[in-house]
């Protein structure tokens, strides 16, 4: 893995309950229950994973309807791996994905909690306000994405 040096590999694959369950929290992003995760995780689109040795340490997805609308969704990077390229790298692999699998007039979206915009905005996210404004409807508890 170029980006982040030579401890990091790549998994194209989608995360257990468990790994995902616990990279969102220690990330910072809301938790989910294990019947969510159970539901959901079998319908990504694309998923990708960094792992440091055997563990992985980051990982992002891609979901949708495989058509018309796309969202990147789950970036979570543990704190210690921050700041060496993890974050960067799954969003390499998630914007290669985008370019070979999304149709012309595909809508791709995204939600960046805090300062994360910077990130995508070096894979061609730009910010939709004024136009269009996101809204969410959170179900239980917890206020992220």
């Amino acid at each position: 893995m170029s980006a982040t040096g030579s401890r990091y590999t790549v998994a194209y694959s989608i995360p257990s309950v468990e790994t995902y369950r616990r990279l969102r929290l220690a990330a910072g992003l809301s938790a989910k229950t294990v019947a969510a995760a159970e539901r959901g995780l079998p319908n990504t689109l694309f998923g990708v994973q960094i792992l440091c040795g055997d563990e992985p340490v980051g990982m992002g997805r891609v979901i949708g309807d495989g058509g018309t609308f796309y969202q990147v969704v789950d970036i979570a990077v543990l704190p210690e791996h921050q700041g060496r390229g993890v974050g960067k790298r799954i969003m390499e692999e998630i914007a290669g994905y985008i370019a070979r699998e999304v149709p012309e007039s595909g809508y791709v979206s995204l939600l960046a909690d805090g300062e994360a915009y910077r990130l995508y905005q070096h894979f061609g996210f730009a910010l939709t306000a004024p136009a269009s404004v996101g809204m969410a409807l959170l179900k239980g508890a917890g206020t992220r994405s």
